[in-house]
């Protein structure tokens, strides 16, 4: 058998899952039943002769794709949504909490998973979003000490336990939350965003190395990079206020946050792969 007849194969399939995937649970489920049921008449009239029933079909077929259009408007817009990148959350999230001084450690799994890690916190299996990431970082949410763990587009859970560095060339200036987001990407090939509640500066380790004082741009565009994907750019959102006062105050210390465990208790996540 040729590769590319079970390429060509393997590609229709998967057009055809993603597209079950996109409208399960959606009206669109039951409308395309009904499209289905209309090409089963269809194709019985063609086999029955029925010239009539195949007359009228094949006329009013060529505005089916219309109807579609019509139909489908929504899970069509979905989908090319998705085409885009909902790391941009991410970006936007860190802007937030760099601007309230709200301490934050946003984990992005790749190619080494970091399911050890994620069952050491809360589970959520949540589509990633800014709102869900704003909510969670929260002072007082019961969920914003320890990391965000995100896998593709879910954040798989939070409050997480994170290895620390032991690396003694790194600065006396970085505390727990850095060190952890410097020690995940030491054991795997994560990415972590950083934000730092005393200073509301950005950073983003990878391999076992940190950036620091990071722009918002420079963020998106280091991101997009490492993850091969462009990540759009966005209106900036307003800082989110509560009863007049930022969401973090910069008296507490993010050296205080219990974000790793130590080190005689780390496990490698590499077993994960």
């Amino acid at each position: 058998m040729s590769v590319i007849p079970l390429i060509d194969i393997l590609l229709v399939a998967f057009i055809i899952y993603e597209l079950l995937a996109l409208i399960k649970g959606t009206r669109a489920a039951y409308m395309l039943v009904g499209v289905a049921a209309l090409a089963l008449v269809f194709y019985f009239s063609r086999v029955g002769e029925l010239t009539t029933l195949n007359w009228l079909i094949s006329t009013l077929l060529p505005y089916a794709a219309f109807a579609l259009i019509v139909i489908f408007a929504a899970e069509i817009r979905q989908a090319l949504a998705r085409l885009g990148d909902v790391y941009d959350d991410i970006v936007l999230a860190a802007n937030l909490f760099s601007q309230n001084q709200t301490g934050a450690l946003i984990v992005i799994e790749r190619e080494i998973g970091l399911r050890t890690y994620i069952e050491s916190g809360v589970p959520l299996d949540a589509r990633l979003s800014y709102d869900l990431l704003a909510t969670i970082f929260r002072p007082s949410a019961p969920l914003h000490d320890g990391a965000v763990i995100v896998q593709k587009d879910r954040v798989a859970a939070a409050a997480c336990f994170l290895p620390l560095s032991m690396n003694p060339v790194l600065s006396t200036q970085l505390g727990t939350r850095h060190r952890a987001g410097i020690g995940v990407t030491e054991e795997t090939d994560a990415i972590a965003v950083i934000v730092s509640e005393e200073t509301g500066a950005i950073s983003l380790a990878v391999g076992g190395k940190i950036e620091r004082d990071l722009t918002v741009e420079q963020l998106r565009e280091r991101i997009g990079g490492l993850l091969r994907r462009y990540v759009p750019p966005s209106t900036l959102p307003t800082p989110i206020t509560n009863g007049g006062e930022e969401l973090a105050s910069s008296e507490e210390s993010s050296e205080r946050i219990p974000l790793a465990r130590s080190a005689e208790s780390r496990v490698n996540p590499r077993s994960d792969r």
